[in-house]
């Protein structure tokens, strides 16, 4: 797709300590007729946008993805056609830094990354089936643009007053311009083309309060937390600057509030972080970021004469939704919007953990929320991309790092079976809800270098390595080593499935497990069945990866551990992506629906309380307030109390009917349930869609609408 092409940057010197300049490019091309099909295959590192006789080609923001450069190379391919006219026609670009060319010092080494350099893109059009245009050294580029200053995970500065009115347009005179050069150490990743989801602005928001909190100074809250920027529309005279501050919670005054614990990652530039500055020109402009993005629900707006108009855009990967809950109590349709807007707030190309302070991939994040990713959202796609980073990631000895993608930093700290269990957790759970074996089978290769790192760290003693139960509350987290010896025989599991899916001998696989469940129960189960490590946690995971033979000890374990925490859970991440589920299992699902409705410290109430309108980083409610680490509680609510388990083959209806709750209605995809309690019993009904196999109590139903009534007991 780029056999001609080559990557163009300005002829500029690389200032690897400070923010590089946003490039624009552009280069003039005949055609001799109205093209038929035309097609325009494009990267740019960082990020960049592409515009064809000064029309954008897409609204795809933030191309493309970021990557280990040295491995892949993530490109766009449009079909622009309908931009293209007989005669005279011009292709023109902007690139920012993005993760490319990070120059904040940061603890997670990107700005340290052995690839950095300025922006740069690549861009091939083939028009009828040939090559009408290709970039190099004939490009001509500036660095004069009105974006002063773009670092991704800090802000943009603009300056309107620098506006290039019509710069890629056709009829724009770019005498001017320098001619670009071809990059002299290209990028070495292989072309991969991006398939997945584009990021997108996806909804609107309208301030619900705009707030004088000083001279000059508008606190603008928008109502929910969410990703993205404002678009700001303002008319002052040239020179004012205005200053955008971007947070999740403000104080009693007005103030947006910041936790001293938020930027300590960024020690030389803390104070600069989430803040977008705009400079006036002294006529109407519209404006709002291309190159960062934020965490937000409020944004303080310094330097003003008076409110201007500005709009919340909620940006992320435009992700289908699959699934849709309500019931009767408020506290629970709460914490199902909050596990909903996080999981979007943090789609960016990989699962983030955050949209505020960090915007990385953190592997344990999303081992702890795949299941809920793919349950509640069409995220099969969104993972299929996200899988070849994990790959690239993995280093020679077999051990993967605690982010994805990664510059090199997260194979000492962050890593460990809690973190590289994705490696494993992406392809079972986009098969297990798609039927899509290929993720799995070319997955094996990855899984057995695993799995050979991991039984090295074994057979030396070294498997207490990487993050443990994390961010558990109060009581403290179960070890490394017994989580990793839990989930080293999970990935075994995994992977004798996939060696089955791909029709290969996995008997050796096999013996290993049984060895390895011989010294779990060895180490780890007393004479009484009960687990010697008495913690939530390590209970549910033997429960729920089926680690013992006798179910009755642990199941009396557990639930005396609930009742000891007053029915609160005292686990981490990790415990708390198995304790809802062993729970079920153990049939005390009033015990699950007691921890997810319980108050005070730990709780979600207690961030609904809060005023969450996302799901938080930690209990203690003193940090990030949009992780979803903690979202699995909201595939909790499909497939318990509106009943739906979704898998490729079939949808099995099997609610739960909590003494609580008076109805509870939802779907997947289109299959919908909905039961409501009477003086009698319950009334359920199921909406059975064309193409859709449901079962309920073992049959298969008819397509159409099923009523069943179930008397009290």
């Amino acid at each position: 797709m780029f056999e001609n092409a080559v990557f163009i940057k300005p002829n500029i010197p690389f200032m690897k300590e400070q923010s590089a300049p946003v490039p624009f490019f552009r280069k003039k091309f005949f055609l001799e007729k109205k093209p038929v099909k035309a097609v325009l295959n494009v990267a740019a590192l960082g990020c960049g946008y592409f515009y064809i006789n000064g029309r954008p080609v897409s609204d795809n923001l933030f191309t493309a993805p970021v990557s280990d450069y040295r491995k892949t190379i993530w490109y766009t391919s449009y079909d622009v056609t309908d931009l293209l006219g007989e005669g005279e026609n011009v292709l023109a670009a902007e690139c920012g830094n993005g993760f490319y060319n990070e120059s904040v010092n940061n603890v997670w080494d990107f700005h340290i990354a052995e690839w950095r350099d300025n922006p740069k893109m690549i861009a091939q059009l083939d028009v009828d089936g040939k090559t009408a245009l290709v970039s190099d050294a004939s490009f001509r580029f500036t660095t004069d643009a009105a974006t002063v200053y773009n670092e991704l995970r800090m802000g943009e500065y603009y300056d309107s007053r620098l506006y290039l009115q019509g710069w890629n347009d056709l009829d724009f005179d770019d005498s001017g311009w320098q001619y670009a050069v071809a990059d002299d150490v290209p990028p070495s990743g292989v072309y991969r083309l991006c398939d997945c989801e584009p990021i997108r602005e996806c909804e609107v928001f309208e301030p619900v309060s705009i707030r004088k909190t000083a001279d000059g100074v508008y606190l603008y809250d928008f109502g929910k937390n969410m990703s993205g920027y404002i678009r700001i529309r303002v008319n002052q005279p040239a020179g004012d600057q205005l200053t955008l501050h971007y947070w999740e919670c403000s104080d009693e005054n007005g103030n947006i509030r910041i936790t001293p614990q938020e930027f300590k990652f960024y020690p030389e530039d803390s104070h600069m972080a989430q803040i977008d500055m705009f400079t006036c020109c002294g006529r109407e402009f519209e404006w709002s970021p291309r190159f960062t993005y934020h965490g937000f629900r409020y944004v303080q707006i310094s330097g003003l004469r008076a409110p201007c108009e500005a709009k919340a855009l909620f940006v992320h990967q435009d992700v289908k939704r699959r699934s849709d809950f309500c019931c009767s109590n408020d506290t629970l349709n709460r914490l199902f919007a909050c596990g909903i807007q996080s999981t979007w707030s943090n789609m960016f190309y990989m699962p983030t953990d955050c949209p505020t302070r960090e915007k990385l991939g953190w592997c344990n994040d999303a081992q702890s929320s795949a299941e809920q990713f793919m349950t509640n959202f069409a995220a099969e796609r969104f993972f299929e991309k996200w899988i070849r980073d994990i790959y690239d990631s993995m280093d020679k000895n077999g051990g993967l790092p605690g982010i994805v993608p990664t510059g090199g930093w997260g194979y000492v700290w962050g890593n460990g079976p809690v973190s590289e269990g994705i490696l494993f957790e992406v392809p079972y759970r986009v098969w297990r809800h798609t039927g899509n074996a290929k993720i799995m089978t070319d997955s094996i290769p990855y899984f057995m270098r695993n799995l050979a790192y991991l039984d090295a760290k074994e057979a030396n003693g070294e498997l207490n390595f990487g993050l443990n139960d994390w961010a558990a509350y109060g009581l403290g987290a179960v070890s490394a080593a017994f989580v990793n010896a839990a989930l080293q025989i999970n990935f075994y599991t995994i992977t004798i499935l996939a060696k089955e899916l791909a029709g290969e001998d996995a008997s050796a696989l096999y013996q290993k497990k049984l060895e390895l469940v011989k010294r779990f129960r060895e180490k780890y189960l007393l004479p009484d069945g009960r687990c010697s490590v008495n913690k939530q946690t390590a209970v549910a995971m033997i429960i729920v990866m089926e680690l013992s033979e006798n179910l009755q000890p642990l199941k009396e374990q557990l639930k005396q551990l609930v009742e000891d925490a007053e029915f609160h859970h005292d686990c981490g991440m990790v415990g708390i992506r198995y304790i809802f589920d062993a729970l079920d299992q153990c049939g005390l699902q009033e015990y699950a629906y007691r921890i997810v409705t319980a108050r005070g410290i730990p709780s979600y109430a207690e961030w609904m309380n809060d005023g969450a309108t996302t799901l938080y980083e930690y209990w203690d409610m003193e940090h990030s307030k949009n992780h979803h680490m903690y979202s699995n509680v909201i595939s909790w609510l499909i497939k318990t109390p509106l009943g739906l388990v979704d898998t490729y083959e079939k949808i099995v209806v099997n609610p739960y009917y909590f003494k609580d709750l008076s109805f509870v209605r939802g779907s997947i995809e289109d299959v919908k349930v909905c039961w409501q309690r009477n003086e009698c019993g319950i009334c359920l009904e199921i909406d059975v869609p064309d193409g859709i196999n449901v079962e309920y109590c073992g049959k298969l139903l008819e397509v159409g609408s099923h009523k069943y009534h179930i008397e009290n007991e």
